[in-house]
């Protein structure tokens, strides 16, 4: 409920602060400032957006944790969205995003609820939990825990023919492949 209440009231607090800044440096210096605003926010994207981008491939590469440049680069990109809407309001909260030290305080706020799973270098873990920033541990500590099964250790074969999960129709294709390669015939 906060959050429509805010989100019906955002646009009257937006005409507010044109309607502020309007009287105090007038219209065309207004229009002048909302201009300004939008091509320092894709100036500050590009800069700042390759940064990020620069890093994060390197945490990648290291094996580290590339939570918290993913959530700086999501910033950055919602703060540059920000300076390209019109309004005071708006441009206050992308230029703070675009800020390191407040990004930090936003990631830090963040991370206690989030989990990076990353393709192929395993999972990473950006808040407490085991194995700290870089996910579980085998007890040797040397890398992420894993279980790797063959074709015979794992099967899904002869179970419970009146199990809702077992698949009637698979399983009958799989023996008559079977049959066929041995040279059977039913």
């Amino acid at each position: 409920m906060p959050l429509l209440i805010t989100i019906i009231l955002f646009p009257f607090v937006e005409i507010a602060g044109f309607i502020i800044v309007g009287r105090a440096i007038g219209l065309f210096p207004t229009l002048g400032l909302i201009v300004l605003t939008a091509v320092i926010g894709a100036i500050l994207l590009r800069i700042q957006g390759f940064g990020v981008l620069q890093r994060l491939q390197t945490d990648v590469r290291d094996g580290g944790d590339p939570g918290r440049e993913m959530v700086h680069g999501a910033m950055i990109v919602f703060a540059g969205i920000l300076l390209l809407i019109p309004g005071f309001v708006t441009d206050i909260i992308g230029f703070l995003l675009f800020i390191p030290p407040f990004r930090d305080f936003v990631w830090r706020r963040i991370s206690k609820n989030m989990v990076v799973v990353s393709q192929g270098s395993g999972f990473f873990r950006a808040g407490p939990g085991p194995g700290g920033a870089r996910g579980p541990r085998k007890p040797g500590g040397k890398g992420p825990t894993v279980v790797d099964l063959d074709a015979e250790d794992f099967s899904s074969g002869s179970g419970d023919p009146d199990s809702p999960w077992a698949e009637h129709d698979r399983l009958d294709d799989d023996r008559n492949d079977d049959d066929k390669r041995n040279g059977k015939d039913r």
